[in-house]
């Protein structure tokens, strides 16, 4: 029967940290999504020896082949002749992982993988993808409620590079997912690697992964969005960019990967600290409508730290403080929960149907809820003076990190009943807000904190806002998954007729 494995890898939002996740010297807390891609790899039906098929079944046009040819210990992937685009994330991806292979297992073991050929398929939840034209198509209101009508997997109906994408990191997630399910096939690390939270299997899939993307993107990023996709959501402190410096500089003499790349090499110093959103509440992404060049944001930023250093090393200074605050703030939360769950659920409701400023009010606040309610509090106050820094360091550095449009939709949403806080994700700029929601069982008779964001946001003109579905990936990071158990997943990757 033929092989098949099946690898996913979630999305990710910075909630904070943007810019100072670029220094080892701070970190940032990411939330993974439960929007993920998803790579199956089977041994083709009709043999084909060292061929390997790619295809996105959600753009058009969009197979690859590829020709695998060994050499003793060198191993080459090169495109098939009738090609009629390049795909530089995918070809990376297999170049990479088979030379890893080969240096991990030989080349008689990854001859044997690949002789029948290997059919690979890869596609993304919805939420990777702007939906507005597909709702529009459905004459459907930009709602939660819409996008669960939507077919998982659905076809753009555009080309690869016209899609309009929303901003959770899916080159990220789909090379993590690409390369994590070919180390598997090939058998260079075990399911059972995947399975657990850490092991040097997940950790081998990390490296390889950041390597791979930044050999994609031609640079060395802070791997925030890598690491989110391997070990889920975490405190994110980065990797020294110099571990892989050679392999970045590999035209003059081939290095070999295993070595740099291997789970055991002590010079990848990033730093993985456990973190989870509150019980009862969720996150809630918007895609709005006027897309942010990421890298010109980034090189203005850090231009003014350099011609600034004392300005913007004090500013940094301060924010990185109240970040840790807000993660350690949040996950004190998760234990006042764990140690009064019954107080803590009557107090999530409370608040659910109040404004932040009136959470404190009730001088008949039972005394048990106090505690979780001031936390709360805390939250709030912490995430709203995170924004305040980060427009200050948008006014010092004359970026647009959370421009004023922006700031008017956000503060219209963490005034609303029951939401503890939000930002501009990530780098900042115009395309996307995240908010952090109570979200508990019921707010009867009340409207939920999620129904009235999504009835703002339905409301707003001044921006066009549309949401997405995601919500935290409790499934935490990269995992193998069964083709039955994934909805939509069979079909989505069935050859059209």
């Amino acid at each position: 029967m033929p092989r098949s494995t099946i690898v996913s890898a979630p999305g990710k939002v910075l909630i904070a940290g943007g810019y100072l996740v670029l220094d080892p010297a701070f970190s940032g807390t990411v939330v993974s999504t439960s929007s993920r891609f998803y790579t199956v790899i089977q041994d083709r039906e009709v043999k084909s020896s060292n061929k390997i098929r790619v295809s996105s079944p959600q753009f058009l046009e969009a197979t690859w082949d590829y020709e695998v040819s060994f050499d003793g210990a060198t191993v080459t992937v090169e495109n098939a002749a009738t090609n009629t685009s390049k795909n530089k994330f995918v070809h990376l991806a297999l170049q990479k992982t088979l030379g890893l292979a080969v240096e991990a297992k030989g080349e008689k073991s990854v001859q044997a993988s690949l002789e029948a050929g290997l059919d690979i398929a890869i596609v993304g939840d919805n939420d990777f993808y702007s939906q507005r034209a597909k709702l529009e198509e459905l004459g459907l209101p930009r709602t939660l409620k819409s996008l669960a009508e939507i077919p998982p997997f659905v076809s753009t109906k555009v080309h690869l590079s016209d899609v309009h994408k929303t901003g959770l990191g899916s080159s990220a997630a789909l090379i993590t997912s690409l390369t994590s399910a070919l180390l598997v096939h090939l058998d260079v690390i075990s399911d059972k690697s995947l399975s657990e939270d850490d092991s040097d299997g997940r950790r081998l899939a990390h490296n390889l992964a950041q390597y791979v993307h930044c050999q994609a993107q031609g640079k060395v990023g802070s791997g925030f969005d890598v690491s989110a996709a391997v070990f889920g959501s975490h405190l994110y402190t980065r990797f020294d960019p110099s571990v892989i410096s050679d392999l970045m500089n590999e035209s003059n003499s081939p290095t070999k990967l295993l070595p740099v790349l291997s789970a055991s090499n002590p010079a990848w110093d990033y730093r993985i600290e456990p973190f989870k959103l509150p019980p009862l509440t969720r996150i809630m992404l918007a895609d709005v409508d006027a897309g942010s060049d990421t890298p010109s944001l980034v090189g203005k930023v850090l231009k003014w730290r350099k011609d600034k250093s004392d300005e913007a090393n004090a500013l940094w200074k301060n924010l990185d403080q109240l970040n840790q605050s807000l993660a350690q703030t949040l996950l004190h939360l998760g234990k006042l929960h764990d140690k009064d769950p019954k107080n803590y659920t009557e107090s999530v409701k409370y608040i659910s149907t109040l404004q932040p400023v009136q959470w404190q009010a009730n001088p008949w606040q039972p005394e048990q809820e106090q505690p979780v309610i001031s936390t709360f509090y805390e939250a709030h106050r912490i995430s709203e003076q995170i924004r305040e820094k980060m427009r200050e360091m948008g006014t010092l550095s004359e970026v647009p990190i959370e421009p004023p449009e922006q700031t008017k939709l956000l503060n219209g949403c963490v005034s609303l009943a029951g939401v503890i806080g939000g930002g501009v994700p990530g780098a900042g700029g115009y395309d996307a807000v995240w908010l952090l929601v109570c979200d508990p069982a019921s707010t009867a008779p009340d409207q939920s904190p999620t129904e009235r964001v999504e009835y703002l946001w339905s409301q707003y003109k001044e921006l066009s806002v549309s949401p997405l579905s995601a919500k935290e990936s409790l499934a935490k990071g990269a995992r193998i998954e069964s083709l039955d158990k994934i909805p939509g997943l069979k079909d989505a990757i069935a050859p059209s007729s």
